[in-house]
């Protein structure tokens, strides 16, 4: 079973929210590229959260996410899975972000979201007990915007990720 290596952070303008994945999935990781599956619908909801027309090239895509107030990353440096599901990770082969170094030098940051609940989970079990004042963020589950969480649809995925407005305003 292959081991896996997360991205590095994407990191904006005077960030104010984290936004935290749990691992890229196949399609992302053979792009490298952050929420390449075509289903996916992380940069849809992006694009109408924050009002943009993303480029279809991913480095000026990136570069356009720059331009806003967050950070985009993953919760797991590395790990050891076979395909894409987050089901298929095996625990004891996981290696987490070092996410508290990245918010002590973004003190901006003041919310985490988790793109799905494995993200949360693996956050809470590897890097929460890290963190110098946990208390001082707010940290939000939002619903996978992955193809495989089918219980809810475009519409409310959007209407529960708009929570990140409130914090980037």
């Amino acid at each position: 079973m292959p081991i896996v290596q997360s991205f590095d952070p994407v990191i904006g303008v005077n960030p104010k929210v984290l936004i935290l994945g749990s691992m890229p999935g196949v399609a992302s990781l053979e792009a490298y590229q952050y929420y390449a599956h075509p289903r996916n619908a992380f940069w849809p909801i992006m694009a109408e959260l924050f009002a943009q027309q993303w480029a279809d090239d991913y480095q000026q895509r990136i570069r356009q996410l720059q331009q806003l107030p967050l950070v985009l990353w993953d919760v797991l440096k590395s790990c050891q899975r076979e395909g894409s599901l987050d089901s298929a990770i095996v625990q004891q082969q996981l290696q987490a972000n070092d996410i508290a170094s990245l918010l002590s030098r973004y003190a901006s940051i003041k919310a985490l979201f988790f793109n799905g609940a494995t993200a949360e989970k693996y956050f809470r079990q590897y890097v929460l007990h890290g963190l110098k004042d946990s208390a001082a963020y707010s940290l939000i589950r939002l619903p996978s915007t992955s193809p495989a969480h089918a219980s809810k649809d475009f519409q409310q995925k959007l209407s529960e990720w708009r929570v990140i407005k409130s914090f980037t305003d």
